[in-house]
């Protein structure tokens, strides 16, 4: 039986890791992290309502807890929150990945971290693990400062890079570009999206099942996760109207510079997936097998709305 702490359990990946992790009670005891109430619509697991920030309140209940993992899905995001708001961003994005490193240290803990492709520059596309790291972005910087964090310990750690991560589950708080874009179209209303940027989006469920994956090889290292298709932005969007069966004609292109973001975005990002084939035996689809996935999970199961 492992012990796995999930930070930010109220969150996409946290709810979906819950799922995922929930359906083995034999193979791991989970507790979830995460301020306010539980918002997951699951009771069968331990909650703790807690602000992660708090350095001292965290290695306390941490500490009492004794977990053989924790998988830190807690993060700053927002892209242009954090190039305004550097403190905040490093708070959560650097100093708590500091004192989760401390605290499995001490209680010899395995570590799983979420990072990003926004650590690259997009001048090149298709990213090696192993490939330099040049953010653009102060999101991209915090989470690269993140990744040193662990790279520079000496604990067991994982780090999961993703890439634009989409899903859906119970309660959800923040909205991501499968279910904005579906939900756009369905409402008749015309979207603006660039078609010179270049992503592979993540399912959430792919991104969970990597994190499980993780836990069970104790896989060390670094990896990257994200679905094994290169497409714009605008390709992505006329993909989910595709699979939804809704009209693209109410999606128009634009270029990246017309958008004037506080903060700037890499043109092309993207993951090689092979060291995540050969080492976890994980084999990524693409993003058409993933949204045909996912219309089937929305389908058949009922969420909050």
């Amino acid at each position: 039986m492992k012990k796995v702490i999930i930070t930010g359990s109220n969150g996409l990946l946290g709810q979906s890791l819950l799922e995922l992790l929930l359906q083995e009670k034999e193979n791991y005891q989970v507790f979830g992290f995460s301020r306010g109430k539980n918002r997951s619509g699951r009771t069968d697991f331990d909650y703790v309502s807690i602000d992660i920030t708090d350095k001292n309140r965290l290695k306390n209940e941490v500490e009492k807890i004794n977990p053989d993992f924790i998988i830190n899905t807690a993060a700053m995001t927002q892209v242009d929150d954090c190039e305004t708001n550097k403190k905040a961003c490093d708070t959560l994005n650097v100093d708590v990945v500091k004192w989760l490193a401390e605290i499995s240290s001490t209680i010899n803990c395995h570590l799983i971290q979420i990072s990003t492709d926004f650590i690259f520059d997009g001048k090149k596309g298709y990213y090696k693990e192993t490939d330099a790291p040049n953010p653009l972005s102060y999101y991209g910087l915090s989470k690269l400062k993140s990744e040193e964090v662990l790279t520079n310990s000496t604990i067991d750690f994982t780090i999961l890079r993703t890439i634009l991560v989409y899903g859906k589950v119970y309660d959800l708080s923040r909205n991501n570009i499968v279910l904005w874009v579906k939900k756009m179209l369905e409402n008749q209303q015309e979207i603006t999206i660039v078609d010179d940027q270049y992503r592979m989006p993540t399912y959430v469920v792919d991104l969970a099942m990597a994190c499980k994956i993780a836990i069970d090889k104790k896989a060390i290292g670094i990896f990257n996760i994200a679905s094994n298709t290169l497409l714009s932005v605008y390709q992505i969007a006329q993909e989910i109207a595709n699979c939804f069966g809704l009209n693209k004609d109410f999606i128009k292109p634009i270029s990246t510079a017309t958008l004037n973001q506080t903060a700037p975005r890499p043109a092309k990002t993207g993951f090689d997936l092979t060291k995540t084939n050969s080492q976890l035996s994980f084999y990524p689809k693409s993003f058409t097998e993933d949204l045909k996935r996912f219309k089937e999970k929305l389908i058949k199961t009922t969420f909050n709305s």
